[in-house]
């Protein structure tokens, strides 16, 4: 079964096709939630005649109902001819002390003052948040003489879904993998996983973390147009983004004044957006960083002689100034938020900095046009596992350093417990799903505290190592970030072009490089990486290699190939020739393909002094089998690295530049 197939059929009238948002949207700032809970009315199953149908249903309402601020005159007049009239709206309610009256205020009908029953308030409290809630409403008007207030609430209804079984959802998820779970959380979050390796899906997914766990602290920090906000302002009517240079301790918190209780006392999610230093902006608020500091600390915040309790994640995006080479020689990886929040104890609250440089600009390629929940659905799941904690499953299988503070263990196992409800709510992982996942947030706290030894001097004293031990081996595992590792190895390369232009003529490995077999571990999105880096010493002096790797099929695996080729014509003195057999496979259909591009290769590497032939032979395993006595098992063969987009992308000319799929090496000496 396809997986669209499968998707609609375990979760029929929950989900949606993405693509038909935009078509529904138009010119319309509604977010994607409001939108999705239309389109689940009528488009909530696959027969492109009642989508056809559904869609105009649900361009006819927003065409009728949505109120646009330039015709808020206009809908003012049809609500006041008709005795009422359907309408959506942003609402947000306070209380008028000297009235005694809830009161209404609409964000695009431009109504002030209105009144808001009890009874609506009672059972719908956000309202109250500051923030506003999209509702469906029926406005009534009233002609009477004596009316103080001419405009009348008749019923007002949220737009959010009103019940979600999670047992139906965890039962549901067994029937996927893994890997088509992340599919279609990737679809439900309106992107094409098939753009995404499985680190970046990782990365996108652990945007919806503040939604799943309480007092979760976030940050993302990368370039402009990386859909780093999106989530916080679309996918949940539980969130909040607020602006970062707008938020005060009376929003956020309490406003003295009436007393009045902040964004974090009714949202789960409170993110703060554009949270970066802006050129000769106003200076940040002492008191807001100390009380935002205790607040992310104990989930709890002082106003006044009172202490309050939230729950409330929080969540800060913004955008870098620098690329991550030289925030990492010149200064730090924080380096482009307000300044007044760049301190030692406000910082190692974060409990995950997300690589946000590692995201791709979003294009309209990357979009989803296929079936994911609808968002709406998926964030009432969320909110309802706020109330696990699947952190436990943890201590059967690892143990965290002995040297990790209380607040990095926290940080990792909220993390982990995060993650976790979101790719396995139903809580059945293999070992090596549980590691894969825990090496994923160990490093999103690790990326804090490498920053914070930069800052502030006093974490040094008491430096910590992020590893853990498998119980079940004993093995010592010590995860590290990308940048660092990418880092590490452009510095390696840029000492090894400075040391040595020309690689030196003898055909036998010096001594001095102490071979030895070893495995060697790719991540998603590694970069440094080259056939050079990897094979060259391995392969040097030897007189015939043998190549198998049944996947050289599509145009960019014969680039690879011919690439690997040249790597061996540069190892080799130019007098040497080398003989080298590349073992293949195709589909029976395509095998003239293959021929006819191996034998251009063939003919091409005459003159480099490398006799090639080639053998079309169906064989799972992938290695290249040197006679020097040494073997390097290849987990992807030579595919190792992302697809480049644009034709003057400079990693089409350097493989240091290139983004690597996740995969393993094994060296081995025969």
């Amino acid at each position: 079964m396809a997986l669209k197939e499968k998707i609609i059929a375990s979760f029929e009238g929950k989900v949606v096709r993405k693509n038909l948002v935009a078509l529904v949207k138009g010119n319309n700032p509604v977010p994607a939630y409001v939108l999705e809970y239309l389109l689940g009315q009528y488009c909530a199953i696959d027969d492109e005649a009642i989508i056809e149908e559904g869609v105009e249903k649900v361009r006819t309402v927003i065409q009728e109902n949505y109120v646009h601020r330039s015709d808020a005159e206009i809908v003012k007049h049809k609500i006041r001819s008709n005795g009422s009239h359907k309408i959506i709206d942003k609402i947000n309610v306070v209380l008028n002390e000297r009235s005694n009256q809830y009161q209404g205020e609409f964000a695009n009908l431009g109504l002030r003052g209105v009144p808001v029953s009890d009874f609506i308030v009672d059972h719908n409290q956000k309202l109250l948040s500051g923030g506003g809630v999209w509702c469906i409403l029926t406005m009534a008007y009233s002609h009477e003489d004596d009316s103080d207030m001419r405009w009348v609430i008749a019923d007002l209804k949220p737009i959010q879904v009103a019940h979600v079984d999670l047992e139906e959802y965890r039962t549901q998820r067994a029937a996927f993998t893994t890997e088509e779970w992340l599919d279609l959380l990737m679809h439900s979050i309106g992107l094409n996983p098939e753009f995404f390796s499985q680190r970046d899906k990782f990365i996108q997914l652990s945007r919806l973390i503040p939604h799943v766990e309480n007092n979760y602290n976030f940050i993302e920090l990368g370039p402009k147009g990386t859909g780093k906000s999106h989530i916080f302002s679309e996918l949940s009517p539980h969130g909040v983004l607020v602006s970062g240079g707008d938020v005060s301790k009376a929003r956020l918190f309490v406003n003295n004044t009436g007393n009045k209780i902040g964004l974090v006392g009714y949202w789960d999610v409170v993110a703060l957006d554009e949270f970066e230093q802006e050129k000769g902006g106003k200076r940040t608020d002492g008191d807001l960083v100390k009380i935002m500091q205790n607040y992310m600390a104990n989930q709890s915040f002082n106003r006044g002689k009172d202490t309050y309790q939230a729950t409330a994640s929080m969540a800060f995006v913004g955008n870098t100034k620098h690329n991550v080479p030289y925030m990492l020689k010149h200064s730090h990886l924080f380096e482009s938020i307000p300044e007044g929040f760049i301190k030692g104890a406000f910082l190692d609250r974060m409990h995950m900095y997300i690589p946000g440089w590692e995201v791709r600009i979003l294009k309209s390629s990357v979009f989803s046009e296929d079936y994911g929940f609808i968002v709406d659905y998926l964030a009432e799941l969320l909110r309802e596992l706020r109330n696990h904690d699947y952190s436990p499953l943890l201590d059967a299988k690892i143990a965290l350093d002995g040297s990790l503070t209380t607040r990095d263990k926290t940080a990792v196992r909220k993390s982990f417990s995060g993650m976790a409800k979101i790719i396995y709510p139903h809580k059945v992982l293999t070992d090596d799903e549980l590691l894969e996942l825990l090496d994923f947030c160990i490093e999103g706290r690790k990326r804090v505290k490498d920053q914070l030894y930069i800052i502030d001097e006093t974490f040094k004293a008491e430096p910590v190592d992020f590893q853990y031990t498998v119980k079940a081996t004993g093995q010592v595992v010590a995860p590290e970030t990308l940048e660092n590792a990418n880092y590490k190895a452009a510095l390696e390369v840029q000492q090894e072009e400075s040391d040595s232009p020309v690689r030196p003529e003898s055909p036998v490995p010096s001594p001095a490089l102490n071979l030895q077999p070893h495995q060697t571990i790719l991540k998603d999105n590694q970069t440094g990486i080259s056939y050079r880096a990897l094979f060259a010493d391995y392969l040097k002096g030897a007189t015939s290699i043998t190549l198998q790797d049944p996947y050289i099929r599509m145009p960019h695996q014969f680039r690879n190939l011919l690439e690997f080729c040249l790597m061996l014509a540069n190892n080799k003195n130019p007098e040497d020739e080398l003989a080298l057999e590349v073992v293949t496979w195709n589909d029976e259909e395509h095998i003239p393909v293959s021929i006819q591009f191996l034998d251009e290769i063939q003919e091409n590497l005459a003159d480099l002094g490398i006799a090639m032939t080639y053998r079309m032979e169906q064989h799972h395993d992938r290695f290249i089998a040197a006679d020097n006595g040494w073997k390097i098992t290849l987990g992807r063969g030579l595919d190792i690295f992302e697809k480049y987009e644009g034709r003057f992308n400079v990693a089409s000319l350097d493989q240091t530049k290139r983004k690597c799929k996740a995969c393993e090496l094994t060296y081995l000496r025969l």
